[in-house]
């Protein structure tokens, strides 16, 4: 059982963490209420979101910090109050997500709780870097117990590695929400530009949820493989195929944008756009991205943002993954080393997903 007063794991104590020098230490987990439940952390997905916030990239981090928000184990202390009829030592998962206002106040009504859309709510609380109702700084999965609010604890379903899981609870549900809001299925061609952690995952669910042609779209042709093996029916080289743009205007009806650089062909992608198509941007860069709003007006496309998801869309997804055999490619590495990991990620070696383990 861990200590209620002090946990251990990797924490970043400023911006030079990121560079693989977080430190393993002791530090002060969320205050125990009795609506928590408390997690033998078994597998902590690494997320590119975990490298924006060790250092600083998109807001000041409020060190020391300790990130992983894609994180699987075993439940050991159910409050008496808890939701969602979780018993110790199921297995369960905790997202990018720990609380949220739920509407406890009299006086505000929330109604993006109310539509459990609580990954909307204005008084939403991220898993690290933020602070819990009750105070506590929020920090997240290198580590090796969690602790956090029930109602965004999920049961993992048998048939579900936890390999597997983990990595679904952010990455997967960042693609899989918006693939099913904008209907991807038998009548829909999807794009997936970037065939990275996010891009293999929003291949698969495309697939899963029965698209008529997933499409991988990358700057280079050694990708291609890759694309294929993923279940991709073709796959476009923009940095090597001539004239790509004119040659594939118009022809998808959904496009998952995973690419976080502010260099990227923006106004080329609206062109792939059917009438009425949407360009969900996912990829979130350091700084902003220009286009020529016209680029949408003459296709009556739109340019669609998303934010993970919620507890109940988690749920779905999962149990589609368990239905559908969706199996996203993970490399597990130790826990003991997370900061040459965060490196490795940095490189861009893993395919597609490293999940650190206990």
């Amino acid at each position: 059982m861990a200590a209620d007063n002090m946990y251990e794991g990797w924490v970043g104590d400023d911006a030079s963490s990121a560079n693989g020098n977080m430190i393993w230490k002791q530090y002060v987990p969320k205050a125990w209420e009795e609506t928590d439940i408390e997690i033998k952390i078994t597998h902590s997905g690494v997320c590119g979101s975990d490298l924006h916030t060790l250092r600083s990239g998109w807001r000041e981090a409020p060190y020391p910090i300790v990130v992983g928000h894609e994180i699987v184990g075993v439940a050991i202390r159910v409050g008496s109050e808890a939701e969602g009829n979780i018993n110790v030592g199921d297995v369960v998962g905790v997202g990018p997500q720990s609380d949220s206002c739920l509407n406890r106040d009299a006086d505000y009504r929330c109604a993006e709780c109310a539509a459990q859309c609580e990954n909307y709510c204005r008084r939403r609380i991220g898993t690290y870097a933020s602070k819990h109702r009750n105070g506590s700084k929020t920090q997240g999965g290198y580590a090796l117990y969690h602790r956090a609010p029930s109602h965004f604890v999920v049961k993992i379903p048998d048939g579900l590695a936890p390999e597997l899981a983990a990595p679904m609870l952010c990455a997967g549900v960042t693609v899989y929400s918006p693939l099913k809001r904008y209907g991807a299925g038998p009548d829909k061609s999807v794009g997936v530009i970037g065939l990275g952690g996010l891009g293999h995952f929003a291949v698969l669910f495309a697939k899963a949820l029965g698209a008529r042609e997933v499409v991988g779209i990358s700057r280079r042709e050694d990708k291609r493989t890759d694309a294929v093996d993923l279940g991709c029916d073709d796959y476009i080289a923009t940095g090597d195929e001539e004239d790509w743009a004119v040659k594939h205007s118009r022809r998808f009806d959904i496009i998952i944008n995973t690419v976080a650089s502010v260099k990227m062909p923006f106004a080329e992608y609206l062109g792939l756009l059917t009438l009425d198509g949407t360009l969900v941007q996912v990829g979130l860069p350091e700084g902003p991205i220009l286009f020529r709003p016209s680029g949408l007006g003459l296709t009556r496309s739109r340019v669609a943002g998303t934010y993970i998801g919620s507890p109940s869309e988690i749920r779905e997804m999962l149990q589609v993954a368990v239905e559908k055999g969706v199996k996203p490619w993970v490399q597990q590495r130790p826990m003991k080393d997370a900061n040459t990991a965060i490196l490795d990620f940095e490189a861009g070696k893993p395919r597609f997903r490293y999940v650190l383990v206990n």
